[in-house]
């Protein structure tokens, strides 16, 4: 599985630099570099700790987050995701540096820099707390899946989306795009919507979430959202 963990986490890497310096139409980026960089070592440091800690959520992350037994609005909105995802990278890359229409000064990238941190940080405490952190919209009766409630799940009812709205927010300051923040409300709504849809799922087939969501009313900021 470390070997996956190796390949995956690279073969990603690569493919998000191939969107971004191909948008900016030169591999002199700087900031682009310092965001694979940062992506790759976080992303390795949290999986092999996974590795470790609990190999069966390992095994979930690395599986694919569009799947045949996944549900369809799930598989459907899983695939608009990655679709904007991708074309918000070549869009940051046309803005940041092809074209120069927005920029960040140097505060910002580092700040940008420390929420990327802060979303693997997050990710991570998630995985701590929650051993059924799956990619896809699933209960994994097979493992015993059971209600999280402790750690982040003790603040907002969806950390993982928190972790990831943070990414979303961290990345476009590093890599020196104002534009690229305008993609935060659609990324936002779209992630609100399959909460959302998960929670539905976790009702029907978690009895002990009613009670639990009915505690814990923020999804993803305590006491805003």
């Amino acid at each position: 599985m470390a070997v996956r963990l190796v390949v995956q986490t690279l073969a990603f890497c690569a493919f998000m630099g191939v969107l971004l310096f191909g948008g900016a139409g030169t591999l002199n980026w700087p900031q682009a570099w310092a965001f694979l960089a940062l992506f790759g070592v976080l992303g390795l440091g949290v999986g092999f700790w996974l590795l470790a800690r609990d190999p069966g959520l390992l095994a979930e992350r690395l599986g694919s987050p569009v799947a045949r037994d996944q549900m369809a609005w799930d598989r459907a909105l899983m695939a608009l995701v990655f679709l904007l995802f991708f074309a918000w990278l070549v869009f940051m890359g046309l803005d940041a540096v092809r074209y120069g229409w927005t920029s960040t000064p140097r505060w910002a990238q580092w700040l940008g820099a420390g929420l990327i941190v802060l979303s693997n940080l997050g990710g991570a405490w998630t995985f701590h707390a929650n051993s059924f952190a799956a990619p896809t919209v699933k209960t994994q009766s097979a493992r015993g899946h059971a209600v999280a409630t402790g750690g982040p799940y003790a603040l907002v009812r969806h950390p993982m989306y928190t972790s990831a709205l943070l990414m979303m927010l961290g990345v476009p300051l590093l890599l020196g795009s104002l534009w690229g923040l305008v993609a935060f409300p659609v990324l936002l709504a779209v992630v609100w919507l399959r909460a959302r849809g998960e929670e539905k799922m976790l009702l029907t087939e978690l009895p002990a979430y009613a009670e639990y969501a009915a505690r814990v009313r923020a999804r993803f900021f305590p006491g805003l959202f």
